[in-house]
């Protein structure tokens, strides 16, 4: 009998197209599993581990195909929309870094969290969007690298690409954690198309909190 793993998509356009993958699996299915195992077997660039929710509130453990993070943006999103979408009340995830806050509103789902949560992004600003565009993964080597452009700096719109080997992904589609680093840093809210076509937004507070929000479309499930 194997694991049964959930799959999610984050971040999709307003088509339901794109989005990052995210493998869901609940705790008691991994109980004599090796999550980290796990997580390298399904490939994404994250799966999480889930507990049910006591007091609405839900521990999530979440894993790279190489590493366990503390915090990560697509996989928070994801599975708050998950529990959701079950009819599952949660309020917050209980992930390492801290307590994430989460919120539906209008068809996005919402995330509170802080930059310095994130893993240690190098950020690299490029000119423009073919520039971007021309660059490849093994030209950053380690990581994680998070390379951008403004395409609408007055409306905080930018253009995005995340490298990050050392964590088993070569170029990752959508990537909450560095929108969530990177909005810190700028000190703004923005509108993010990363990879393909996925779209992430953000929203600064001047008290170091940001809100990370997006769609999320059920996918497949798996058996691992």
């Amino acid at each position: 009998m194997g694991t049964r793993v959930d799959v999610v998509r984050v971040f999709t356009d307003a088509a339901g197209r794109f989005g990052n993958e995210l493998g869901i699996a609940r705790a008691a299915d991994v109980a004599r599993v090796d999550p980290q195992a796990l997580a390298a077997k399904v490939g994404y660039s994250e799966t999480v581990v889930v507990d049910e929710p006591v007091d609405e509130v839900a521990r999530v453990r979440i894993y790279t195909p190489a590493v366990e993070l503390p915090f990560a943006g697509h996989p928070s999103v994801g599975t708050a929309w998950w529990f959701a979408a079950r009819s599952i009340p949660v309020h917050t995830l209980d992930v390492p870094a801290g307590p994430v806050a989460v919120q539906l509103i209008d068809g996005l789902t919402w995330i509170t969290a802080r930059g310095e949560w994130a893993p240690p992004f190098t950020f690299h600003q490029l000119t423009d969007v073919p520039e971007l565009a021309t660059v490849r993964p093994d030209e950053f080597p380690g990581g994680p690298h998070y390379l951008w452009t403004w395409t609408d700096e007055h409306r905080g719109a930018l253009r995005a690409r995340m490298f990050a080997p050392t964590m088993g992904v070569a170029e990752d589609e959508a990537t909450g954690a560095a929108a969530v680093a990177l909005t810190a840093l700028l000190r703004q809210s923005l509108v993010i198309t990363q990879g393909k076509g996925s779209q992430l937004f953000t929203e600064w507070d001047s008290d170091g909190w940001v809100r990370l929000g997006g769609r999320v479309v059920a996918d497949q499930s798996l058996e691992i």
